[in-house]
Formats: C-alpha cells, sequence, structure tokens
C-alpha cells in the first residue's frame, strides 16, 4: 500500500509515488518529489516537473 504523496503526469497520466522512487533511475525509495532534480523529466513522456500535479491516492 502506498501512502506517501504521488505527482501525476498533467499530459500522459503517469504518476511518481514517493515511496516507491524510481530506483532504476537512481531515485530511491522515499525520495519527495521536491529533492528530485529540476532537470528531471517523465520517464514516459518527457515533459519536465512544471507538468505534474500532486495526485489524491
Amino acid at each position: 500500500m502506498v501512502r506517501g504523496k504521488a505527482w501525476m503526469c498533467l499530459v500522459c497520466g503517469w504518476t511518481y509515488y514517493e515511496d516507491l522512487g524510481l530506483p532504476d533511475e537512481g531515485i530511491a525509495p522515499g525520495t519527495a518529489w521536491g529533492d528530485i532534480p529540476d532537470s528531471w523529466t517523465c520517464p514516459n513522456c518527457g515533459v519536465g516537473k512544471n507538468d505534474f500535479v500532486m495526485a489524491p491516492l
């Protein structure tokens, strides 16, 4: 069960879950959205962090 915050891409709907992180991209589980570099892009469609919104769990 995911308990932390989630951030959803407004373009493609892909969701980043803070509890899960993105280990394949070097982002450890538990990494807060604010701690991800601003240069990071959506692994699905390539847009930047500005195109994400907090998603309800």
